[in-house]
């Protein structure tokens, strides 16, 4: 019980909208600063990504003008070669000397007359072989004659020399006169161009190289052994062109510690806040949680108090009253300011019966009062007098101490009433129920032996006609047969009816259904011409045997097809027509009689089966309520269902295996 009221005020809380707000509160205060904090250190992060690329393009355009200038000051220098002085001693070695000198890149400088010959060459070649020839022969006449044919230095494709090392060459004309007078070769070594063009604090930052078309390294130039990451930045190496790219990685940088140290400081107090909250809120929640509770079971007992119908009583030990519930003032009639205090006598005690009331109060102070209860006479403040139950139980408060009496008084006037008429009541009924029963029989033979009766008359009525006529003895005694056959089945039908109504069951054997309404049909065939009706038989073949009183369920049935006969009074002759039908529907037999008559109106279909309700005037209205109780008692079905064609289809479903 304690356990069960926090818990309920827990519930409360939770369902009110502030209380709602409260819970969401602090959760989303948490994941929205937790969402700022890593927001704010992924934009600084992004922040300074972007601003190293910057950066790094920046550097990158730079070293691409660098080294754009420092090859386009090559081919100058190269076009400046005087063919005329090129032959004098130490000409061509002094001026190629200075060109490979000045950190140029250049590691080899070349001269080919106006025929592609070499002439000279500077270094010169060692043991008879030029210079990179180890992996493919300089210079290249073919990129002489390109270089002269366009009138401008051209340069070559990279390829590869010793020492893993890759190099191209620029072919510089030299004109005379406007003619053809020889190229200055210069050859490059890419990793020397890096080491001379690319600065060191550049070489500190990034990664620098030039690659080939497929990505592939041609040279390298790094001054750091820690591995390039991130993203980097490659721009086309043009000259020399051919598919060569000047590529840049930045390095790895280790995070700053005064950035790892905010981020942390920033973190680590956002947890020491939403902790400190999140204690007073438990805090508060509890406090909040036990008042709800106190004001919870408070209003709990208030109202469990307030709806019992049962009248609740205190009295201390000395019999004063000290509580009464709402329900016990409205049983006696006086108000609970009234009755609070009062000792003995009490004003509901009445004065006929204030002897016994005082002896059992007394009995109840003492501690002993009947277990089970006691009734006792009280007067309303109205001066009725009413019979109350009562159970008296010890008071215990909440120290554990006896201090009273608890009573619980429930007023059951209206139920020894009740009692009271209700044996009165049962005796009636048992007289009403056997005049009932004998009602309910005489309708039952006067309704179901009238056809036995008619037929046994009309077969009568053909003997005499036999007689007049002086027809033979055969003859006559065929149509007393007959007559005799429909006396017997009157008294059968007597007695299954009588059986029937006392012991409210059918008698169950099997019966053959196919058989039983191929007799029914050719009983009522001659009623049926006579009344101008055509009967159809649509049976189905291999009908299952079924469990059926045979007698009360062919009368049912042939309730049902006389009242379709009768229903066709009013029809047209050739759509008189009346149709039986039986077939198997799974686990179940049904039986239809299809009829082309007047219908029933909708207003009177609900009362269809009640008894005694008819829409003939000589009928007695019991015919279909006992088909109903006939076909009940199989534990079958009996419905209508009005006819698409006209008139009205019957429907009785029965249970094809032994109920």
């Amino acid at each position: 019980m304690k356990e069960r009221f926090p818990t309920t005020a827990k519930m409360q809380l939770a369902e009110t909208p502030h209380a709602r707000l409260l819970w969401w509160l602090p959760r989303v205060a948490f994941l929205m600063f937790v969402a700022a904090v890593v927001a704010l250190l992924w934009f600084s992060e992004k922040t300074e990504q972007e601003k190293q690329h910057a950066t790094l393009i920046s550097d990158m355009l730079w070293l691409e003008q660098n080294l754009r200038f420092v090859l386009d000051h090559n081919e100058e220098l190269l076009g400046r070669i005087d063919p005329q002085r090129i032959g004098l001693p130490d000409v061509f070695d002094t001026y190629a000397r200075t060109l490979l000198t000045n950190s140029t890149g250049m590691y080899q400088v070349i001269w080919l007359d106006q025929h592609d010959r070499v002439r000279h060459m500077l270094p010169a070649p060692s043991g008879g072989v030029l210079v990179g020839e180890g992996d493919g022969a300089l210079p290249t006449p073919a990129l002489s004659r390109l270089a002269h044919s366009l009138g401008r230095p051209t340069y070559g494709t990279a390829y590869p020399i010793v020492q893993d090392d890759w190099q191209f060459e620029v072919h510089v004309p030299v004109f005379r006169g406007g003619h053809k007078a020889g190229t200055a070769v210069g050859i490059y070594s890419i990793r020397r161009l890096l080491d001379d063009s690319v600065p060191w604090w550049l070489a500190e930052r990034y990664r620098i190289g030039i690659t080939d078309q497929s990505g592939k390294p041609l040279g390298l130039r790094s001054k750091v052994d820690t591995a390039a990451a991130g993203s980097g930045y490659q721009i086309p190496f043009d000259p020399p062109g051919h598919g060569l790219a000047l590529s840049a990685v930045p390095y790895q940088s280790p995070t700053p510690l005064a950035d790892r140290l905010i981020a942390a400081a920033l973190v680590l107090l956002a947890l020491l806040m939403l902790t400190s909250l999140w204690a007073l809120r438990r805090h508060v929640q509890r406090r909040l949680a036990a008042e709800a509770a106190l004001q919870t079971e408070v209003a709990f007992r208030k109202a469990l108090e307030d709806s019992v119908q049962t009248g609740l009583r205190v009295r201390d030990l000395q019999g004063k009253v000290t509580y009464v519930n709402p329900a016990f003032c409205r049983m006696v009639g006086w108000t609970a300011e009234e009755l609070i205090g009062r000792l003995p006598p009490m004003p509901y005690w009445a004065e006929e019966y204030i002897d016994e009331t005082r002896n059992m109060h007394a009995r109840v102070l003492a501690g002993k009062a009947p277990s089970d209860g006691f009734e006792m006479k009280f007067r309303r403040r109205n001066g009725e007098m009413f019979d109350a139950l009562i159970h008296e139980a010890p008071f215990i408060d909440s120290q554990g101490q006896h201090t009273g009496w608890m009573g619980s008084v429930v007023d059951i006037t209206e139920r020894k009433q009740t009692t009271e008429l209700a044996r009165q009541q049962e005796e009636r009924l048992q007289a009403s129920a056997r005049l009932v029963s004998m009602g309910e029989m005489a309708s039952s033979l006067a309704h179901e032996l009238n056809q036995p009766l008619s037929a046994i008359s009309s077969y009568l009525a053909g003997c005499r006609n036999l007689i007049a006529t002086g027809t033979t003895c055969e003859e006559i005694d065929g149509a007393l047969a007959k007559c005799q056959d429909q006396a017997q089945r009157a008294g059968r039908i007597i007695r299954r009816i009588y059986e029937f109504v006392r012991r409210h069951e059918p008698k169950s054997e099997s019966c053959d259904l196919e058989a039983l309404l191929t007799d029914l049909i050719g009983l009522i065939e001659a009623d049926a011409r006579r009344q101008h009706v055509r009967l159809v038989r649509d049976i189905a073949p291999d009908l299952p045997v079924i469990q059926a009183d045979r007698i009360l369920l062919g009368q049912a049935v042939l309730n049902l097809i006389k009242n379709g006969i009768e229903s066709m009074r009013q029809t047209p002759e050739p759509e008189r027509i009346l149709t039986v039908r039986a077939f198997a529907a799974g686990q179940l037999v049904e039986i239809v009689v299809d009829d082309r008559g007047c219908g029933i109106p909708p207003g009177e279909a609900e009362r269809l089966f009640e008894p005694f309700f008819t829409t003939k005037s000589e009928g007695l209205g019991v015919g279909l309520n006992i088909c109903r109780s006939v076909v009940e008692a199989h534990l079958g079905r009996l419905w209508f269902e009005p006819n698409p064609a006209g008139g009205s289809i019957f429907h009785i479903s029965l249970p094809a295996r032994k109920p």
